[in-house]
């Protein structure tokens, strides 16, 4: 039987819902998706607070190992620090080079993956996840941990404020990164402000503020091992620094030029803290001390134990837990560059109307939300995982760019390629200590993971190399063929609700079947249905199919697969659309049981119908 071709006409205007987004930019959409991106000081308020907090942790991880040779180890605070800040100079002039020559973002993983190939890319995308997520989880409970100090009555719940606050920067990340910017610019300006003061006033105060707490005796010599393990911690005040090459998409344009201001301004500032902190020990002799911060102790004896003092302390407490948000900003963008090379899911490539990626956003907070839990929001637990990972991430970017300017070598490639060599050399070094030092302290637990995330991006490309070749992407298909379908219409009673199936189903094809499934041991609804049916004598052929077990849909696809294997099939479902939200709850599961078993059990075709309550019947 030859059936005239369906045609399809547009519908009426009055019909069509006014589409949210058209497929030809209007004028100026360009200009006002630009809106939504990132200035240089938005990106130092969305992309660097993981940097810039580092000041209140990174020179206390410095003194604690030095406080183990006494006033004499704590002498070497500040030497230990310039070798960082000499690492930090070389890292971001490093990254600037990253941005000019990728500023299609991806950082490290994009430079590993074009100059050293694809295990090396992974290597460093993996290093960078597990970074990310633990820099969420670690700035959040260090956040947490600062608040609790100040207010011991909240200790009890650390697991509970740090799960709230983790929720107020994700939902604050989900209206965009411009927005979560505009958000965190002005407890960045008072953090910078307030480490700005406490380093000027303390450089030019003759002695300390407020007296200092008395210091324990030296019980270790100060030797090389010592000195790396000093170095190996105060490293952490590093992280975050790649964040902004890793995410340049998300500035506005000219993007490269912006992100690499970004990434200077972000050095300057962060080298000029971590030394002036460290000036500020040594003057005025800090150590360790239970119950209290070394950055606490610089203040207090800055600017005394006065309303600065708790400004300082306040302001600290809050950029730690938003530091979280570095994470939130380079994450994403991360996930959509493996998305785009197929390994990650797809939807991690899909971006919202704010330039979001949400499914990144949610993921990563989901993970850190987890984290946080099973650590019971324990900074200590945490920090000895911190700041492993990205060290391999830096060497293998610098690697990358050795390769890189060897194989171009564009003006000024020589000192450029010197300066990537010098930076792989410290990076790398930095890394084997970070790891050597930290390796029992729950650092093996970073080691297991990378190659078990490359295993897990190696294995969802594989999948997606598997799906191509059965799609036979890449090739040119035969002509379609046409082929008469066949329509099921599952139906349960004479109502609107079969009337509208039917009518969809007979706009699908020629040949329509109605089926019923019936129960054996329900004689009079299955007679009740029958006197109906023929009362209402739609024209349609109708087919009983016994389920002796009471299931719905697995009958179902046994009748499709029974009768019409071979055939092109649709089956059509139709569902009931509430009027109100509250209504859902009074739905039965028909049509998902029904559409779960044809897409499980048979190759049909599931379309499912919605039938609308709202508004004016259908005639």
């Amino acid at each position: 039987m030859v059936t005239t071709p369906l045609k399809l006409h547009p519908a009426p205007e009055h019909d069509e819902p006014e589409p949210r987004r058209k497929y030809s930019p209007p004028a100026g959409a360009a200009a006002r998706d630009d809106k939504h991106r990132l200035t240089v000081c938005g990106g130092l308020a969305a992309l660097s607070l993981d940097a810039m907090a580092s000041v209140a942790y990174g020179p206390e991880a410095i003194v604690l190992v030095l406080a183990a040779a006494g006033a004499y180890g704590l002498g070497f605070t500040l030497p230990v620090t310039i070798a960082i800040a000499v690492l930090l100079a070389v890292l971001v002039f490093s990254y600037r080079q990253v941005i000019a020559a990728f500023p299609g973002g991806g950082g490290a993983y994009g430079v590993a993956k074009a100059r050293l190939g694809k295990h090396a890319g992974l290597t460093a995308a993996a290093s960078l996840v597990l970074d990310y997520v633990l820099n969420v989880a670690v700035s959040v409970a260090a956040g947490v941990a600062a608040l609790t100090a100040a207010v011991p009555q909240l200790a009890p719940y650390p697991v509970q404020l740090s799960l709230g606050v983790l929720a107020v920067i994700t939902v604050i990340n989900l209206r965009g990164v411009a927005q979560s910017a505009r958000a965190f610019m002005l407890p960045t300006v008072v953090y910078v402000l307030a480490i700005g003061t406490v380093i000027a006033v303390g450089l030019f105060r003759d002695g300390p503020a407020a007296a200092p707490l008395p210091s324990s005796g030296a019980v270790e010599t100060v030797g090389i091992l010592l000195l790396l393990k000093a170095f190996a911690n105060g490293c952490a005040a590093l992280t975050g620094v790649e964040a902004i090459a890793n995410a340049v998409p998300s500035f506005r344009q000219p993007r490269a030029r912006r992100a690499q201001r970004t990434e200077l301004a972000l050095g300057g500032l962060l080298g000029v803290m971590l030394i002036g902190i460290a000036v500020l020990i040594e003057k005025f002799s800090i150590h360790p001390q239970d119950g209290t911060t070394v950055l606490a102790q610089v203040t207090n004896a800055a600017l005394g134990h006065g309303i600065a003092f708790y400004v300082v302390q306040f302001a600290t407490m809050i950029l730690l837990a938003l530091a979280a948000n570095t994470s939130f900003g380079g994450l994403p963008v991360l996930a959509r560059l493996l998305a785009a090379d197929n390994y990650l899911p797809h939807v991690f490539a899909l971006r919202a109307d704010r330039q979001v990626y949400r499914y990144g956003v949610g993921v990563l907070a989901g993970i850190a939300a987890v984290i946080l839990v099973v650590s019971g929001g324990d900074m200590n637990t945490l920090v000895p995982l911190f700041a492993i990972g990205v060290f391999v991430g830096f060497t293998l970017a610098q690697t990358g760019m050795v390769v890189h300017w060897w194989t171009h070598r564009e003006s000024g490639w020589r000192w450029r390629l010197a300066l990537n060599g010098f930076g792989a050399v410290l990076t790398a070094v930095a890394t084997v200590v970070t790891t050597a030092t930290k390796f029992t302290e729950g650092g093996w637990l970073i080691v297991v993971a990378l190659p078990l995330l490359v295993f897990g991006f190696l294995r969802v490309c594989g999948a997606y190399e598997s799906i191509g070749e059965r799609l036979r992407l890449g090739e040119i298909p035969q002509s379609p063929a046409t082929h008469q379908p066949v329509v099921i219409v599952p139906v349960h009673s004479v109502s609107s609700l079969s009337r509208e199936a039917l009518s969809a189903a007979m706009s699908l094809g020629e040949e329509v079947m109605a089926v019923r499934v019936v129960f054996p041991d329900e004689p009079r609804d299955r007679q009740r249905f029958l006197k109906e049916w023929e009362a209402w004598h739609p024209n349609v052929s109708l087919a009983l199919v016994y389920a002796p077990h009471r299931d719905l849909g697995k009958p179902v696809a046994e009748f499709v697969n029974r009768n019409y294997r071979g055939r092109r099939v649709f089956v059509v479902i139709a569902e009931i659309e509430p009027e109100r939200l509250w209504q859902r709850l009074l739905r039965n599961n028909r049509g998902k049981v029904l559409d779960r078993a044809v897409r499980k059990h048979t190759s049909a075709v599931s379309c499912r119908v919605r039938y609308k309550l709202a508004g004016p019947r259908l005639r």
